[in-house]
């Protein structure tokens, strides 16, 4: 059993150094604001995660019992980092672009970082 946890202990630290690389590397080369954000929330949130699994499972083989405190933190990095993600987007959006220059959205639809909800409820100019 020790054997087996090992390995998967070693495969996930590999697997989480390379995704830590790849999202490393991607925050770095990638070029405007838009496509650097996936390198840290996809790949980086994995690498990480995975990290934490590995010693999620590495303590209660050796025998040093169940600690949540990996369990907790990789729940908390899986449930932020989309929800930043989402916000740091839409924040470059409504700072650096013109409603003009994103996709249309869906007929009946706005971008919400583009709404004015003055001009929705008959305030408006």
């Amino acid at each position: 059993m020790e054997l087996v946890a090992e390995i998967l202990v070693s495969a996930l630290l590999v697997i989480g150094g390379f995704f830590g690389l790849v999202g490393s590397y991607g925050l770095v080369k990638l070029p405007d604001p838009m496509t650097r954000l996936h390198a840290p929330t996809k790949a980086a949130t994995l690498g990480v995660g995975a990290v934490l699994i590995a010693s999620l499972v590495w303590f209660p083989t050796q025998g040093q019992g169940v600690t949540w405190h990996e369990l907790l933190i990789t729940l908390f990095l899986f449930l932020t980092a989309p929800v930043t993600g989402n916000v740091i987007a839409k924040a470059n959006m409504h700072m650096n672009w013109r409603p003009d220059e994103i996709p249309e959205p869906s007929p009946g639809q706005t971008w919400s970082t583009f709404d004015d909800p003055d001009h929705d409820a008959g305030r408006g100019h």
